[in-house]
């Protein structure tokens, strides 16, 4: 069963707001929005595993039913360099979708 990560019910932890740059917040709201776009199945929990080498940011998206990973790099900008290596969900409750590092769950 597919979720719909409804655009006007969405939500994220102060933690997120404050670490986050607004433009990866909204990067990784599309990443989701792309693959509703397409019709693709998405499973409740959305994964984000980010990683700073310094020049880049590489983003894995992933999850578990149906599986699904992809990678995108990003080029560094002012704003990215203080993103530190970190894990993100986005779940979806079918109420709201809340965008949350992984050790606040």
């Amino acid at each position: 069963m597919s979720y719909k990560f409804d655009y006007k019910t969405r939500y994220m932890t102060r933690g997120v707001s404050s670490k986050i740059p607004l433009t990866l917040q909204i990067y990784l709201w599309n990443l989701i929005d792309e693959k509703l776009k397409k019709n693709e199945d998405l499973d409740y929990l959305q994964i984000f595993i980010v990683k700073n080498n310094g020049r880049n940011l590489k983003i894995i998206h992933k999850q578990e039913e149906p599986p699904y990973k992809n990678e995108y790099k990003l080029k560094m900008v002012n704003e990215y360099v203080e993103v530190k290596n970190t894990k993100i969900y986005v779940i979806d409750d079918r109420t709201h979708s809340t965008m949350l590092f992984a050790e606040e769950y």
